[in-house]
Order: C-alpha cells, then structure tokens, then sequence
C-alpha cells in the first residue's frame, strides 16, 4: 500500500509539470483522462480515477440523451434546425401556393 502511494505521489509530479498534460486539462476532464496511453503512463492514477470517470460520463451521457429527446419535440415550434443552419432562403410563396387548398375540389 505504501508503494503505491508512493508511486501516485511520482504520478502527480509527472503530470503537474508537463505542460501538454496542463494544456488537455485545461480543456475539459475527458481529453484529460481519457487520452491514448495515459492508462499505462499513470496506471496507479487510473485505477483511482476510472472509477469516477464511470460514474459522470453515465449521467452525462442521460442528460446528453435526454436533451435530444426534448429538442426534437421542440422542433415544432421553432421550425427545422437546419434551415436556421442554412443560407438558403426557401422561396415561401411557391411553396404556400403548392400547399394551398383548392377549393374547386
């Protein structure tokens, strides 16, 4: 137990002066943790944060769903997102005269 602490203490110090690792820090939990080779690089600092890494994404993950579900019920009522996405201008008078009701059926 003492060696790994030990070797965590070790891993702190590595990360807490490469400049890179501050840099992906600094941008956000994920490309942190989650960066290729880091599992190997830092494994007792791993196995502590992928236990929490676990946990956070899972309910962002829910709440990331969740949103979605809600924006396209959304979509009624404020029109398509992608033509606010879009420079197109689409050409309402044709297209109200195409949908309009005939009344000579």
């Amino acid at each position: 137990m003492e060696e790994a602490n030990v070797i965590m203490q070790e891993e702190l110090i590595t990360i807490s002066k490469d400049e890179k690792l501050k840099q992906k820090f600094n941008q956000g939990y994920q490309k942190f943790w989650l960066q290729r080779n880091f599992e190997t690089q830092y494994p007792v600092l791993w196995n502590i944060a992928e236990k929490y890494l676990i946990a956070f994404p899972s309910s962002y993950l829910v709440e990331k769903g969740f949103s979605g579900a809600t924006n396209i019920l959304k979509i009624n009522e404020r029109g398509d997102l992608r033509l606010q996405l879009t420079n197109i201008e689409p050409d309402l008078a044709r297209l109200v005269e195409i949908h309009q009701i005939h009344s000579q059926h």
